[in-house]
């Protein structure tokens, strides 16, 4: 099982003027840095963050899948995703920033229930909240119960 981050190295940076982007891309990347050094916990062969610029425009590293969205009627690849491959072999693909923080955040929290050591991962305000909102219950995302 493989997993691979993709994220644009000038959100990373702060470079675009979003703050709160920028605060859950460092969340994002934070938790699969965290992950990659406990990959072996939760039997993931590889973890790979890949930094996307201009000049290198977001070619996969690991796992040979790349999205895309439609804006003003050309196709532009998406500076961030995450892309999962399980073991048998079918991959899934997260665009939305709660999405992927959200798995990462699931996949932290799964290796810290097998380890001793503190391996949790402090978000941001804003990176919290989204994890918050996502409302990921027993009874699955944003259901009410009755």
């Amino acid at each position: 099982m493989r997993i691979e981050l993709r994220v644009c190295q000038h959100c990373l940076e702060g470079d675009h003027g979003n703050e709160r982007r920028t605060q859950v891309i460092n969340d994002m990347v934070n938790c699969a840095e965290r992950i990659k050094e406990h990959k072996e916990i939760i039997d993931l062969d590889e973890v790979v963050i890949r930094r996307v610029t201009e000049n290198d425009p977001g070619k996969p590293e690991a796992l040979p899948v790349v999205s895309a969205t439609i804006q003003d009627d050309q196709i532009v690849l998406n500076d961030l995703q995450l892309v999962t491959e399980g073991p048998d072999g079918n991959m899934l693909i997260y665009v939305e920033p709660q999405d992927v923080l959200t798995v990462l955040a699931g996949n932290v929290d799964e290796i810290s229930k097998a380890v001793h050591e503190d391996v949790t991962v402090d978000l941001s305000a804003t990176g919290a909240q989204m994890i918050s909102d996502a409302d990921l219950g027993a009874r699955g995302p944003n259901t009410d119960e009755h």
